[in-house]
């Protein structure tokens, strides 16, 4: 298989590893030093995944920008202290064999700033195995946009039609079908009707998933066609 052929692009929280209580734990603690709280209901369906300055932004109105800038800093310093041990999603280092022997390059597209990101692929041993790391925040436009998975297939030098994607959150599935590419909805927090609504042209639960595996050697042997894209 050729390189430039072919392409995975992956979003990192709650795809590659399930952190999403490290996340809601440290938006509770930020929280409630101004007596608030969300429930892990509005944190799946209105915050995972989202760009940080939005995030903050709906949590604080009230506040300037320069204030929500501190807080968004502070939230992902409690994030990162409060990581101890990553595990891989199920399937995830199977993956990534598969496609580092046959030469396929991977990107990481994740809203998460850098400091976060580079931390968790560390502690998941994938940093030295993927081409690219893509972070949202540091692009004109994070997810919902889809520039940064455009953005990944460019570094990757791949074509949307030739790439899939992976996703749990709503931001992300929009952000990667909105690209042209066919998105795997993983399914770690939110139910496959969700996950399809937002855009997932397939939903699964991790990456052991027959459905996965079936679309992966169809690319491979070149037989998916365009009507099994849609």
């Amino acid at each position: 298989m050729n390189s430039a052929d072919f392409t995975l692009l992956f979003d990192l929280d709650g795809t590659l590893v399930d952190t999403d209580i490290l996340h809601f734990g440290a938006y509770q603690t930020l929280l409630a030093g101004y007596q608030r709280s969300i429930t892990m209901q509005t944190y799946k369906q209105r915050i995972m995944g989202a760009p940080n300055d939005a995030i903050m932004l709906e949590l604080f109105p009230e506040l300037p920008q320069d204030a929500r800038r501190r807080l968004s800093e502070h939230k992902e310093e409690l994030f990162r202290a409060a990581i101890v041990e990553l595990e891989p999603m199920p399937g995830v280092l199977e993956l990534f064999e598969w496609a580092e022997t046959r030469h396929v390059p991977i990107a990481v597209v994740t809203n998460a700033p850098r400091a976060n990101a580079e931390l968790m692929l560390k502690g998941l041993g994938l940093a030295k195995r993927i081409n690219t790391l893509v972070i949202g925040e540091e692009l004109p436009r994070g997810k919902p946009d889809p520039l940064p998975y455009l953005t990944g297939l460019q570094r990757l030098g791949g074509r949307a039609e030739r790439a899939l994607a992976f996703e749990d959150s709503l931001s992300g599935v929009r952000a990667a079908s909105a690209a042209g590419i066919h998105t795997f909805g993983i399914g770690t927090s939110l139910p496959e009707a969700a996950l399809l609504g937002a855009g997932a042209q397939e939903a699964i639960n991790d990456f052991t998933a027959a459905a996965l595996w079936r679309r992966l050697n169809a690319l491979e042997l070149g037989t998916v066609t365009e009507a099994s894209r849609a």
